[in-house]
């Protein structure tokens, strides 16, 4: 079972106090027009903070309760609109059966109607005025008559085009002397969106406005910019779930001439306060909040959200949260006496969190939802092993440490997949963590007692550790238990190889890179080899078969003979059952590219029939081509020849 990742009512952080918290707010503040901003990084909760707010006002019935996701109407032309249309339909939805809530929302949506028009009237004047159709203009009225008249884009004729500009031409001369400039008509839409409000006859209107900061700055700045003109009225609340960088950046994009700074802070910070009375900010999880969140999650993923195990810990959860500072947080003391007993699931997670809250506290920044993903990761990982049948050879807790590295340190991740390549064990890692474990023999004295640590003793143990760049945070993960050392490590790494291709070109064979090396090099050094290789195991001559094909497949230029090339051939030549696959090799080569060597030299390598005959097809069709001229010489002097010539 896998978390999903999106804004949810199951609170396992104990936001609920931030959402009662701002219901308490609105509450409060009911005859006031209200901004309360629920500020925070991609992933810190914001989403389901906002959700509990409505989840809160559920019951209320004289509070209407809108939710608007900015990012859904990403690409509308008109975000202020489709916000204040969205606030209307639903007003409409819940008073249907009043006919003066009914009257007064056409009249709001009338004026809506006469902002795009207005808009598009502009576009209309310029073209007029040149003789050159913009093709924005175009657009905007294709979309208008599209909607007017009720046909498809297609099917739109110019007399129809020129109904909508008519219309739009009316709609202006309609408006009052009063009201024909734009604060004239702003001022006028405030009057009678009021005066809805007044009609709907509730006590205050929520507006929970979500994923701001994921839209492009245009449509962020344009819905902010409906909140602070023309939605900012008496009973009307809005709660903004956005983070503050993400909002500064569209400010200073829409807004590109404005100066950097004003006084103490930037432009862009002053719109953001200006605009939000009220900002919550949504705090990071320490280390408490993020080992109580794993073991939440945990227990989640293997017992499911309805299970009496999960229900009752969740419970004792925000008991501790209401103060992560006292305590051991979930003991199992306090597990044990929450649910009668420790059950083995709660067992496992306990334990598991233990061992990796600390590094995963820092390296994911006390982000609920880089946590989230990487418990999702870790049971997916076990469960894929499950279905391949390996799932008895992985510790979770192993997999977990070696997911660390993974994430937070990938030179100790590509050191455990370079070592473990052969043996399944890695010596860069066993020395690092004999280091730091103090797992190392001590030195003796002549007599053969123990010797005194000196300053050259120390200087001995820190040139044994690998030179990597995160050193530190590497000897602070080698501390965590259980030991690698201990494990073979090859079913982790092969189960994480979306990390890498472990087992491609550039992995480590182990005792077999210093043949690999031999059989890459040049012709004399490659013979020189020969003897070694016929004395491999079939095993490890598939391993070395599959290092260098995938080496010779990744070479730039194929008119000349790739590295490898020559020991793809003396392996055959000792290993038969690999010679069907050096023919697939050579047929996925790049015809157009492949210079005349591809043809000739692999006599003493092709040795069965049946591989021969696929090899002189291969000849016929080298030769038919017409692409690659030199290759089709060669191919055709090598089957009139009537066999591959010798390898120089």
């Amino acid at each position: 079972m896998i978390v999903a990742d999106n804004e949810t009512s199951v609170d396992l952080l104990y936001y609920e106090a931030i959402a009662h918290t701002v219901v308490r707010l609105v509450n409060e503040k009911s005859d006031e027009p209200l901004t309360v901003g629920v500020h925070g990084d991609w992933g810190a909760g914001k989403s389901s903070v906002l959700m509990m707010v409505e989840d809160a006002f559920a019951d209320r019935e004289r509070v209407l309760c809108v939710r608007f996701n900015g990012w859904l109407f990403q690409g509308y032309e008109d975000a202020k609109a489709v916000l204040i249309e969205t606030i209307v339909e639903e007003l409409l939805r819940s008073q249907s059966a009043s006919t003066r809530v009914v009257n007064q929302a056409k009249t709001v949506l009338r004026r809506v109607d006469w902002m795009k028009f207005a808009r598009r009237v502009g576009g209309v004047a310029f073209t007029a005025a040149t003789g050159v159709p913009h093709p924005d203009t175009l657009k905007e009225l294709y979309g208008a008559a599209s909607n007017l008249v009720g046909k498809s884009a297609d099917s739109i004729t110019q007399g129809d085009l020129r109904s909508v500009v008519e219309q739009a031409g009316q709609y202006l001369k309609e408006a009052e002397p009063e009201t024909e400039t734009a604060p004239q008509q702003m001022h006028a839409f405030r009057e009678e969106f009021e005066e809805l409000l007044r009609r709907a006859d509730i006590d205050r209107l929520v507006v929970l406005v979500d994923d701001l900061d994921r839209c492009l700055p245009e449509t962020a700045i344009e819905t902010l910019e409906a909140i602070r003109l023309f939605l900012f009225v008496p009973k009307a609340a809005f709660v903004i779930a956005a983070d503050e960088g993400m909002i500064e950046y569209a400010v200073r994009q829409h807004f590109p001439d404005l100066p950097v700074a004003a006084g103490p802070a930037t432009y862009a910070r002053n719109y953001l306060e200006k605009l939000i009375q009220v900002p919550f900010r949504l705090p990071s999880l320490g280390y408490a909040e993020t080992r109580i969140y794993i073991i939440l999650l945990l227990v989640l993923n293997e017992c499911g959200e309805q299970s009496d195990e999960f229900q009752k810990l969740v419970a004792f959860a925000r008991q501790v949260l209401r103060r992560p500072w006292k305590g051991p947080g979930l003991d199992r003391n306090g597990v044990a006496e929450a649910l009668g007993t420790v059950p083995p699931s709660v067992e496992r997670a306990l334990d598991l969190a233990y061992r990796i809250a600390p590094i995963l506290t820092d390296g994911a920044r006390g982000n609920p939802r880089q946590v989230k993903r990487f418990i999702n990761t870790m049971v997916l990982r076990l469960a894929i092993a499950e279905e391949r049948g390996f799932g008895d050879d992985l510790n979770p807790t192993v997999l977990a440490k070696i997911m660390l590295a993974e994430r937070f340190a990938p030179e100790v991740y590509d050191a455990i997949a370079r070592g473990s390549a052969g043996t399944g064990a890695s010596e860069e890692l066993a020395e690092l963590e004999a280091v730091v474990r103090g797992d190392r023999q001590e030195p003796k004295d002549a007599e053969g007692g123990k010797k005194k640590d000196t300053g050259s003793d120390v200087a001995l143990e820190a040139s044994a550790l690998p030179d990597w760049p995160n050193l530190e945070w590497a000897k602070q993960w080698a501390m965590i238990d259980p030991s690698l050392a201990e494990y073979d490590l090859r079913p982790y790494v092969f189960v994480t190889r979306d990390r890498r291709s472990v087992f491609g070109a550039v992995t480590s064979l182990g005792e077999l890179d210093e043949l690999l090396a031999k059989l890459s090099g040049p012709p004399l050094q490659v013979r020189q080899a020969a003897a070694e290789v016929a004395r491999l195991p079939g095993s490890e001559a598939e391993q070395l078969f599959d290092a260098l094909r995938a080496k010779a497949t990744v070479a730039e230029d194929f008119s000349e003979q790739p590295a490898g090339a020559l020991g793809l051939a003396v392996i055959c030549q000792h290993h038969s059952f690999l010679q069907p696959s050096l023919i697939a090799f050579l047929k996925g080569l790049p015809v157009s590219k492949l210079g005349p060597w591809a043809v000739t030299g692999w006599t003493n390598a092709l040795t069965s029939e049946d591989v021969k005959v696929e090899f002189k097809t291969l000849l016929s069709e080298w030769a038919a081509q017409d692409d690659n001229k030199p290759l089709q010489v060669a191919a055709k002097a090598a089957r009139q020849m009537g066999r591959g010539g010798e390898r120089r």
